[in-house]
């Protein structure tokens, strides 16, 4: 029986705790090295210590919730072990009751009952949920024509929607600035740190297909939020798992330097006493883009290992901030989204979901800030500009002018901005935008070098989207990576296709149209939207 052979996995998010956990139940000898004194990475909480309640509160990088199409890192946190769980730290994710999406009015969307079987019936369907009286109605029938041209495209198609930015997709400059706001700038509030003028129609268009497919039917369980801090709910019985299974768990130790020949032949660590070597059998890199790129420059360069595009890959910022509060307060029902923030806010009441509370204060709000360069409504400056204190008053006045009724000052206690946000001086965790054309440069999990393999979510996957799912889908690919050299003999890390929404006939007939050379059936219908708002246009 062959030796049992040792990975060197470092960065202790998402995608190294998932590249340590397959890794360890294949029988391998795994080291996680994570520069933080936390493990999980952007998914990890980040607790607060308040001079307000003289206590520790809970924080978050932003809210977590997990989309219906995430299948690897929900797989994942059903072989974590929680409290007598049957399904593990996956029992406890809760869904928001359906329609509790919110828009600036505080109505909640209505979800439909079934899936669409064809064109028209989708076409009802995105009405249902993406309509407001506040876009005109030609308009709305133009988009909802662009997502049924998404949703009948074959696989070419989806190719070209690659160098094609969303706003241009949707005809977002030709239309009403309400358009702009709610089918243009709202969509890719409701994904990540997106501009919908670069990011590419491939990446949203399938994203936003399937989200509304899993909003729409009841079947599903379109979002979930865990039921309490995600380190208390998921990270740290993860972490306990992995050191039960034999994982070695190294935090403070910062990646200095990748020693590199053919291959990876041992990597250089600064911790608190000083520096220290590694040397391993393989090597995961689970760390974020900018430090892949100063860690491999040479790799990059080299041809064949498919690292060269690292340099061209886009990030921004996408943080968190806490408001704690006297009252429990229910800013929303489930997921709210800010549609009239020029920050991109969205937002989450924890309370409703946090039942075993043990802490000193009554509510908690955890935001998501995506714009971090639009001026704000206060000071008007963007958020990159503003201080610590600036921010939270932004963000508290961004949200209240989207509330029905204002919330008193007085029931704000304290509020915690994540940490990452460097005053003055940047950003220590910015998050992957899908530019035009960025999947193409993104490496590939098991890379062009023999024992070096990506384990992040900037690797290419089925996935795309930069989030918890595409780094664990990451993690899979690069353990797989690694058993293909290995001698260790055990099965395959599974993996999931990413469940696109297509019309069946629909999508076979555009296959045919493609290979003939003939445009998508949408095209031509986009022109007759078009030539019709112009005559309207002319006619006043």
């Amino acid at each position: 029986m062959p030796e049992s052979e040792n990975v060197c996995v470092i960065g202790g998010g998402v995608g190294g705790l998932s590249a340590a956990h397959e890794l360890a139940e294949r029988g391998f000898e795994v080291e996680v090295y994570e520069s933080k004194e936390r493990f999980g990475g952007k998914a990890r909480s980040i607790y607060h210590e308040s001079e307000v309640t003289g206590t520790e509160l809970p924080g978050e990088h932003g809210f977590r919730f997990f989309p219906e199409f995430y299948s690897h890192v929900t797989d994942t946190m059903k072989r974590i072990p929680y409290d007598g769980n049957p399904r593990g730290v996956y029992d406890n994710l809760v869904a928001p009751p359906s329609g509790t999406m919110m828009i600036e009015d505080g109505e909640n969307v209505a979800q439909g009952e079934g899936l669409p079987r064809t064109p028209e019936g989708f076409r009802r369907r995105i009405r249902s949920l993406f309509w407001t009286e506040e876009v005109p109605r030609r308009e709305f029938a133009f988009f909802v024509d662009r997502m049924v041209t998404l949703a009948t495209s074959c696989e070419k198609r989806w190719e070209e929607y690659e160098k094609i930015p969303w706003w241009e997709f949707i005809q977002a400059e030709r239309m009403s600035e309400e358009y702009r706001k709610f089918l243009g700038r709202g969509v890719t509030k409701l994904l990540v740190a997106m501009d919908p003028e670069e990011s590419s129609t491939r990446t949203i268009g399938k994203v936003a297909l399937r989200t509304a497919v899993d909003v729409l039917d009841p079947r599903r369980d379109a979002v979930r939020i865990l039921d309490g801090p995600t380190s208390e709910r998921w990270i740290e019985p993860w972490v306990n798992h992995l050191e039960s299974m034999g994982v070695s768990l190294e935090e403070r130790t910062s990646l200095e330097r990748l020693r590199v020949d053919e291959d990876v032949e041992g990597a250089e660590f600064g911790t608190d006493s000083g520096s220290i070597s590694v040397e391993a059998d393989h090597y995961v890199l689970a760390v974020p883009v900018e430090v892949a790129r100063s860690v491999i420059p040479d790799c990059a360069a080299r041809e064949g290992t498919g690292l060269g595009g690292l340099d061209s890959v886009e990030t921004d910022w996408m943080n968190g901030i806490q408001f704690y509060l006297n009252e429990d307060v229910e800013v929303a029902e489930g997921h709210g989204v800010c549609f009239d923030s020029p920050w991109a806010i969205t937002v989450v009441s924890q309370r409703q979901f946090w039942d075993d509370w043990g802490y000193d204060i009554e509510g908690v709000v955890s935001i998501c800030v995506s714009d971090w360069d639009s001026p704000g409504v206060l000071y008007g400056k963007p958020a990159k500009d503003c201080d610590p204190d600036e921010v939270s008053e932004e963000v508290w006045e961004q949200i209240n002018r989207h509330l029905d009724e204002r919330i008193d000052d007085s029931v704000l206690v304290d509020y915690h901005l994540d940490p990452a946000v460097r005053e003055s001086d940047g950003n220590d965790e910015p998050l992957l935008v899908n530019t035009c054309g960025s999947y193409e440069a993104r490496p590939e999990p098991d890379t062009g070098i023999d024992s070096l393999y990506i384990a992040a979510d900037y690797a290419r996957t089925e996935t795309e989207l930069a989030t918890m799912e595409s780094a664990n889908e990451a993690a899979r690919r690069s353990v797989n990576g690694v058993l293909k050299r290995s001698s260790v003999s055990a099965p395959l890390c599974e993996t999931y296709d990413f469940k696109e929404l297509s019309v069946g006939p629909a999508e076979r007939y555009d296959r045919i149209a493609e290979r003939l050379n003939v445009p998508h059936v949408g095209e031509y219908t986009k022109r007759l939207h078009m030539a019709a708002a112009d005559v309207a246009e002319r006619m006043g």
